[in-house]
């Protein structure tokens, strides 16, 4: 038993001396306060976009046309309608003030957007013209177009042999949506998915460990620092390894920190209170791993190919470039295995999974908003791809872990093996 501990007394010391060296020397270099810093300004620069979505007002459409007056009487149709007169004879006509146009755009919620995920009815007549008590001589029929012996309904429904959700409306019924609402849910969601993937995933997990990994042991090598490491009873694999823990150390608190940040100040601004939007913070929390595990991954495969050629960095840069291309792939909802033998296709499904497990009306609501016509939905049909796994949002999540792990694992075999017969300048 004592010698088991004094084998790990001597594992611990060993790790910890080489670790706390690589930490130091990150701390001392300028590049390394470069590169943090420039990822923190991107994050910032590209957080302005979010806001001004927030701020920003859109003209407003009028699906259903309720807005004019046909007529040409004073009254705008909506009007007529709700008094019961011809919005077509400008001899009928109500009684008092006309309403304003305005009040007949907008007039319906988006709660058929964002009710739920299970097939049913999930609509409300918000402004009551379905309902309307001097439409009671119109049979039910007429205020069940959808067929589901509910009256007034929206019915969200997933058909047989098919994969997208289809929108069926009774007549009157969430006809004219709230345009500025979605448009900022939308966007809201589109930047948080957009930011998440490529902003942070990518672009930080893969830029970080390009200019911070990949002469983790080549320079060691090419400055002659490793023959002190080397001389010591410690195998060379062990010293990658520990070497990548120093590295981790620096790299998994500062992406911790920003990404959390980010989404403390992105749910503070977003639509509706604050309170209701904290169970968001989940899918921060994922991308928040997923981008400390797109480092990790990034980090092995690119000291590996350090270790392999003096000129690394090349090679590194190639490699990111095939990423970047899966990485716009991904954006097209292909399902193309090509994917999974990346690992930004890995990191999406992460950030996918996860959403799909927070928002599970994304698809309703992308599907509505397009069948509207309604301003973002086409940003948040790019940003966001439904799981092609056929597993619940959890498994994926946990498939997709043990995956990047693997690559990680197998990456780091590579570059171990090849460090022990590389001869050290």
């Amino acid at each position: 038993m004592s010698r088991l501990g004094s084998t790990w007394s001597n594992l611990d010391r060993k790790a910890g001396a080489i670790a706390e060296f690589t930490i130091r020397q990150y701390k001392t270099r300028i590049s390394t306060w470069v590169v943090l810093g420039t990822g923190v300004l991107a994050v910032v620069l590209v957080g302005l976009f979010h806001l001004d979505a927030m701020t920003r007002e859109i003209e407003s459409i009028d699906q259903d046309g309720d807005s004019f007056d046909s007529d040409g009487d004073g009254y705008v149709d909506g009007h007529e309608r709700l008094e019961g007169t011809d919005p077509f004879s400008e001899l009928d006509k109500p009684d008092g003030e006309p309403m304003p146009a305005s009040a007949f755009i907008d007039e319906d919620d988006i709660d058929w957007t964002i009710a739920g995920v299970n097939s049913g009815s999930v609509g409300y007549d918000d402004d009551g013209d379905c309902r309307l008590t001097n439409l009671d001589h119109v049979p039910d029929s007429w205020r069940d177009t959808n067929g589901n012996n509910i009256i007034c309904d929206v019915e969200i429904v997933q058909w047989d042999g098919h994969s997208d959700w289809f929108i069926r409306s009774d007549n009157n019924v969430d006809e004219d949506p709230d345009d500025e609402k979605y448009f900022r849910e939308a966007s809201h969601r589109a930047f948080v998915l957009g930011i998440g993937k490529m902003g942070i995933v990518y672009l930080l997990g893969i830029f970080i460990p390009l200019f911070l990994a990949t002469g983790l042991v080549r320079d060691e090598m090419n400055s002659g620092t490793m023959h002190f490491m080397i001389s010591k009873p410690i195998a060379r694999g062990e010293i990658l390894l520990y070497r990548l823990l120093g590295y981790a150390a620096i790299v998994v608190p500062y992406l911790l920190g920003l990404v959390l940040l980010t989404g403390l100040v992105t749910t503070a601004v977003a639509p509706g209170a604050f309170t209701d939007r904290l169970p968001e913070l989940g899918i921060w929390l994922a991308i928040a791993f997923a981008a400390c595990l797109m480092a990790l991954v990034y980090g092995v495969i690119f000291s590996t190919l350090g270790i392999m050629w003096k000129h690394g960095m090349i090679l590194a840069m190639i490699y990111a470039a095939w990423e970047l291309g899966m990485a716009f792939l991904s954006l097209t909802g292909t399902d193309s295995p090509i994917l999974r033998i990346s690992v930004i296709g890995w990191g999406v499904v992460l950030v996918d999974a996860a959403a799909q497990w927070t928002w599970g009306d994304m698809t309703l609501m992308i599907e509505s908003g397009r069948w509207a016509e309604l301003e973002a939905s086409e940003p948040l049909n790019v940003f966001y791809n439904t799981n092609s796994f056929d597993l619940s949002p959890l498994a994926t999540m946990g498939l997709a872990t043990v995956t990047l792990l693997l690559i990680a694992g197998m990456a780091w075999f590579v570059g171990q093996s090849i460090f022990k017969v590389k001869e050290v300048e």
